[in-house]
């Protein structure tokens, strides 16, 4: 290990650069199950890096069954298996079909020398914090959607920051020292609607219907981006709490949904009324689907590009990138509005 050397124009951090290199060493047979490796201290003063890199590549190694520390003796080489060396924890709200997708493109992404255990915790704050708190120190990555209208930062606080990336939601209260990769709900809802104003403005009153049951939540920002819409373009607007019941659809309305169980009520008991979608009723749904694409003739979306935030978590994990980025939305016209 005396040859190692470290580029600064990397967008990988030293103390990743000092694992892939322990890791290639590894690999290539250049260090063998029970070896010794050099100390922190001589790793330090050879590479011209601070201790506590060449600590927290240590620690990290361990933490992927690669390196044992020895109390007075040092470290050594505990297993040369690098087929695992990500060990990642993945605790999202549900796995509704576009959380699918992020999920199918984020393990794409990390590549297959990872291993992933996927938790949910279905807007439960208790089985949140369980769930995180019962599994700190297990794994050497952790990726997790706060989905909540409360704060979450203390306890999210209890995991290294390094090892940690935030997804889909914001936690404000975190600096930029942290790894965070959102949607900004209240700019995605407003931007989408205001592309589609002269569609909503056919109708007498758009409603945004909230999603309140199930495993589902409005989010804050949704509520406040559609009612800065609808005032700044003065559109009478409502806010009702759920599609129970077949008299909440009303003719020459507009609709906003959320949960799938909504999106399928609404186009069962339009056509129970006869009425067809984008002339008697209008409808958009948040988030796109691929069987969004041909039901009902098209159902226009607000959507957050969950492959796009699946690749881009992918490259934030495995390059250790910092920072609060925003992930891309797209509004989609399509039939229903």
């Amino acid at each position: 290990m005396d040859n190692i050397t470290f580029s600064s124009s990397s967008s990988k951090p030293k103390f990743q650069q000092l694992i892939e290199y322990v890791v290639g060493l590894i690999e290539d047979g250049g260090l063998v199950r029970g070896q010794k490796l050099p100390s922190i201290n001589e790793v330090s003063a050879n590479s011209g890096i601070a201790r506590m890199t060449v600590a927290k590549a240590y620690e990290e190694l361990r933490e992927m069954g690669l390196v044992s520390s020895h109390h007075g003796k040092g470290f050594y080489v505990a297993s040369t298996d690098t087929r695992n060396q990500l060990n990642i924890f993945v605790l999202f709200d549900a796995l509704t079909p576009y959380k699918e997708i992020l999920y199918d493109n984020l393990i794409a992404g990390l590549g297959g020398n990872v291993n992933v255990n996927i938790f949910f915790h279905h807007h439960n704050l208790k089985v949140f914090e369980s769930l995180l708190v019962n599994n700190i120190g297990s794994y050497n990555y952790y990726v997790v959607m706060p989905h909540f209208n409360v704060d979450t930062s203390k306890l999210l606080q209890e995991i290294p920051k390094e090892k940690l990336l935030i997804l889909d939601i914001d936690a404000p209260k975190l600096g930029n020292d942290y790894a965070i990769l959102y949607q900004d709900f209240e700019r995605n809802i407003y931007n989408g609607l205001s592309k589609a104003t002269l569609l909503i403005k056919k109708y007498e009153t758009f409603s945004l219907v909230l999603s309140s049951k199930n495993f589902q939540y409005t989010p804050v920002g949704i509520i406040n981006g559609f009612e800065k819409y609808c005032k700044e373009q003065a559109i009478s607007y409502e806010i009702i709490s759920n599609l129970e019941e077949e008299e909440h659809l009303q003719k020459d309305h507009a609709y906003l949904v959320f949960r799938e169980n909504d999106l399928v009520r609404f186009i069962n008991w339009s056509n129970k009324k006869g009425w067809k979608l984008g002339e008697d009723i209008g409808l958009i749904s948040y988030d796109d689907t691929p069987i969004k694409e041909i039901l009902a003739e098209g159902i226009t979306v607000i959507s957050n590009d969950f492959a796009l935030m699946g690749k881009r978590a992918a490259e934030m994990i495995l390059t250790r990138e910092k920072g609060r980025f925003v992930n891309e939305s797209r509004f989609i016209e399509r039939r229903s509005l």
